[in-house]
Formats: C-alpha cells, sequence, structure tokens
C-alpha cells in the first residue's frame, strides 16, 4: 500500500496593505482621536485667516462610525458644513474630490480612444527607435520639465494625465513602471518643494506674511535646483540599475503584466507602423496636452503680458472629451465604436478616482471632528521660546504633519502662515525663510503621503503598490530634508 503523504502547508507571507486599505484604517484612526484631542478653533478674519491668540476651545464633535463610513462620500461630493461655513481648510466639507475623480475618468475615456487609433503605440516605437542608447536623456528632459511646472504654478493634480503615456514610453526604453512613475511625481513634487513663483503656494503664503512674493527667491532656487538634481540621479541610479539587471526592479514580479498593461504586448502582434493617419492623431494628442498646460498657469500672477485663462478641472474635463471625440473621427471609428473605446479606458482609471475620494475622507474627519486649529495651536506653542536655528528646523518639522492633516497647499498657507509669521518676527527669523520651511514641508510630505491624491491616484496608474514606492522613496526623502534644512539654517546665519 502506497504511502499518504500531505503536501506540505503554504507559509503565510505578510502582504502589505493596499493603499485603498490605508486609507480606509487611516479615517478610522483619525476618527477615533476625536475623542481624545479637544476641539478647538481660531477666530477667522474677512479673508477667513486664523487670528492669531483667538484660539478657544469649542464643544466637541467626536466622529463616530457613522461619519466614518460617510467621509468617503462627503469628500467627494463635497457636502457644505452644517453651519453653513466655509471650510477655510479646503479640506473636503465644501470643496468635493469630485471635480478631480470626473477629470481622471475622462483622462482614461481619452486615453482609451487614443490607445485604440494605435498612434501612441507607434508613436511610442518611433521614439525609442530614436532615442536608443541616450534613453537617460528622457529621463533627465522630462523631470526638468516637470519640476518647471512644479515650481511655477504647483503642478500637482493636473500630472495625472501624462502618467499613462510617460509609463508606457519608459517601459518601452527598458526601465520598469516604478520609473515613470518617479519621473513625474519627482520631477513635479521636487519643482514644488522648490516652489519659486508658485502662486498657490508661495504667492498665498507670502501675502499672509506680509512680504513680496520674490522675497528669499534666492534660497527657493538653491533647493530647486539642488534638490531636481539630487532627484534625477536617484531616478537615474534605479534606472540604470533595473536596465542592466531586470531582476533588481521593485515591480520585477509585474514586469510581463505592466508590459501587456501599458505597451498592450500580444504574443507576436505586429508594431503598429506611424502612418500618416497616426502621425495627425499624435499631433492632435500633443496638442490637448499643450492647451492643458497653457490654460492653468496663472500667467498674470507671474507677471508675464500673456492672456490667463484660469481653466481648472471642469474645463479641463471638457476639453479633453472634446478632443477624445475629435481623434475618434480622425481615426474613422463609428459611434458605437467611439463610446465603447472611451467606456473601457474610463474603465481602467476607475480605481485611481475612488481613492482620491477616499484620500478626501481623511481631511473630512478632521475638520468636521474640529480638531486641526486644536493641533496647529499646541504647535505654536512649542515653537515660542526657541532660538532662531533650532526655530527655524522646527518650523519645518512641524509643517510635515500639518502637511499630513491639510494636503491643500493654499489651505495650509492660509490657516498657519497668519499664526507662523509673527512668530517668526519673536525669535528674529526673516519671513521668507517661515515661507519657504512651510513650502519645503508640504512639498516633500506630499512626495509619499497617501492622503495626496497625486500620490495614491499615480501609484494607482503606474500599478505600483504603496510600500514599494516608499521603499524607494523614503532615502531619498531623507536627503532632501537634510538639503532644505541646511539651506533654512544658512539663511538665519547670514540673516538675510
Amino acid at each position: 500500500m502506497a504511502a499518504i503523504t500531505s503536501a506540505a502547508p503554504k507559509k503565510r507571507h505578510f502582504t502589505f496593505p493596499s493603499a485603498y486599505t490605508i486609507l480606509a484604517l487611516l479615517i478610522i484612526v483619525v476618527a477615533g482621536l476625536t475623542f481624545f484631542i479637544p476641539a478647538g478653533r481660531y477666530e477667522l478674519d474677512a479673508n477667513g485667516a486664523p487670528i492669531p491668540g483667538s484660539y478657544q476651545r469649542v464643544d466637541p464633535n467626536p466622529q463616530r462610525l457613522r461619519d466614518a463610513v460617510l467621509a468617503p462620500i462627503d469628500g467627494m461630493y463635497g457636502i457644505q458644513a452644517e453651519d453653513g461655513s466655509v471650510d477655510p481648510y479646503n479640506t473636503g466639507s465644501l470643496y468635493g474630490a469630485i471635480d478631480v475623480a470626473l477629470f481622471i475618468l475622462i483622462i482614461g475615456g481619452f486615453l482609451g480612444i487614443a490607445m485604440k487609433t494605435g498612434a501612441i503605440d507607434a508613436g511610442i516605437a518611433a521614439l525609442v527607435e530614436r532615442l536608443g542608447t541616450k534613453a537617460r536623456w528622457l529621463i533627465i528632459a522630462l523631470m526638468g520639465v516637470f519640476a518647471a511646472g512644479g515650481t511655477s504654478y504647483g503642478m500637482a493634480e493636473e500630472s495625472l494625465a501624462f502618467y499613462v503615456l510617460i509609463i508606457s514610453a519608459i517601459i518601452a526604453l527598458g526601465y520598469d513602471a516604478l520609473t515613470g512613475v518617479a519621473v513625474l511625481m519627482l520631477g513635479a513634487g521636487i519643482g514644488v518643494i522648490g516652489s519659486t513663483v508658485n502662486p498657490f503656494a508661495t504667492g498665498i503664503a507670502s501675502g499672509f506674511a506680509g512680504i513680496p512674493l520674490g522675497e528669499g527667491i534666492a534660497y527657493r532656487i538653491i533647493i530647486l535646483v539642488a534638490g531636481t538634481a539630487l532627484g534625477v540621479w536617484w531616478v537615474l541610479r534605479y534606472a540604470r540599475r533595473v536596465r542592466e539587471e531586470p531582476s533588481r526592479s521593485l515591480v520585477a514580479n509585474m514586469k510581463e503584466e505592466n508590459e501587456q498593461h501599458f505597451l498592450h504586448k500580444e504574443g507576436g502582434a505586429a508594431q503598429p507602423v506611424l502612418d500618416s493617419k497616426r502621425k495627425r492623431i499624435l499631433g492632435l494628442f500633443v496638442l490637448a496636452f499643450l492647451i492643458m498646460i497653457y490654460s492653468v498657469i496663472p500667467w498674470s500672477d507671474l507677471g508675464l503680458p500673456i492672456p490667463t485663462l484660469g481653466w481648472w478641472f471642469p474645463e479641463l474635463g471638457a476639453l479633453f472629451l472634446v478632443f477624445a471625440i475629435i481623434i475618434g473621427l480622425v481615426a474613422r471609428m463609428g459611434e458605437i465604436e467611439l463610446i465603447d473605446n472611451f467606456i473601457d479606458g474610463a474603465r481602467d482609471l476607475l480605481g485611481v478616482a475612488l481613492v482620491v475620494g477616499l484620500a478626501r475622507g481623511i481631511s473630512v474627519i478632521m475638520n468636521n471632528g474640529l480638531i486641526i486649529d486644536t493641533v496647529l495651536h499646541a504647535m505654536e506653542q512649542s515653537l515660542g521660546n526657541l532660538a532662531p536655528v533650532p526655530f527655524i528646523n522646527g518650523v519645518f518639522l512641524v509643517y510635515l504633519p500639518l502637511s499630513f492633516l491639510i494636503p491643500s497647499s493654499s489651505g495650509l498657507a492660509t490657516v498657519t502662515m497668519p499664526i507662523m509669521a509673527p512668530l517668526g518676527d519673536f525669535a528674529g527669523v526673516p519671513k521668507h525663510l517661515i515661507v519657504t520651511a512651510y513650502q519645503s514641508a508640504s512639498g516633500l510630505l506630499n512626495l509619499f503621503t497617501p492622503t495626496f491624491a497625486v500620490v495614491t491616484g499615480g501609484l494607482a496608474i503606474g500599478r505600483v503598490p504603496i510600500a514599494t514606492w516608499w521603499r524607494f522613496i523614503l532615502p531619498l526623502v531623507g536627503m532632501l530634508a537634510v538639503l532644505i534644512m541646511a539651506v533654512l539654517t544658512v539663511g538665519v546665519l547670514i540673516g538675510a
């Protein structure tokens, strides 16, 4: 009688939770904190900014299970606060995420139609053939371009439109999806860290601090140039390793799956030819992005004599919807084919749209739980009696958790700068350094925090687990933090 053998039990390995689970857990944790952190509010001036010294305790409003469950929905819809007040934090009670989510779905439909024509695949193949062994220059150039967008107008959510295209090109050049995500997220993100004339961060903060936008710009330029160089080196270092030895990729287990997803590699399928029709489609494809970039830049705020359109997500969504239809017509798609391709493309980014609502839900809980001002007041008290060098570095460190609480850079500037800027006078620190500390900390945290829609959305598009991104990015975050604190320290010692 043959011996009966039992299969060895499979070993269970810990799997880091997805961004969806992390965000859901954070909502529950933050809701729990509203039971322990005292509720409080600052009085607001006519501009919606807190008045220093006006903090006072208020009746608590702990967020219960029902509130936690509704938070992502409220964050998506932008339901107004119960008292009808404007949300000074720009975190979700009045400003919903539905505009961003809808924009993402329309971008997905636009890409679905463009990809179906074969023009994108043919264009990428032509780019790969042209670049050959000089692919690293594309990484350098793209990171420089996105850094320019970040430093000039705070390029963030609108960068989500580029992810599929950039990642596809990067994978075709022999790298991996993580490299493509890093090119975009680090390029634009480090640009935001070194915001020179960004009106949505530096401009608003300088206004509340009572100083000109250009004051302290030299320090911000140093952070921008040195930080971008450091980021490019970090990405190129990883990209070269992946190209030489693909097994060392942090997403090596997804290599074939990602190639099929982004490059549409099917067994033995012929590469589309870049004929005249596909060239016209590529031209329309590029034109849509050029119009988007032009339309969102506040040219007048930058002092340039160029008409400012002031478009945002509703107009941008309409832009890509129109171009999706035009491209479909140029490709001679029938009505049913065009609609099906649009819906298929939108379906691919549905998860990205949903994660935006989850991320906004955390801010909704904190705002409705009335704990943000209490945290700000505690940090104000802790910085009061520090010497100049510890003070400016303390301001930078304090802005890291504050940026987690308030992911919106403009909202963060509005509610904190009227409190922080006067503290600098007592510590003997120039106000422009406090502005620089604020924007640098906000930009740095938004490279990896799951509460920032660009991080969760970009990683979802790139199919990169958030734990993998943290493993890749956190050593660089540490180096950037040292760089920023060194620049701030020198600024205090120089006293200018």
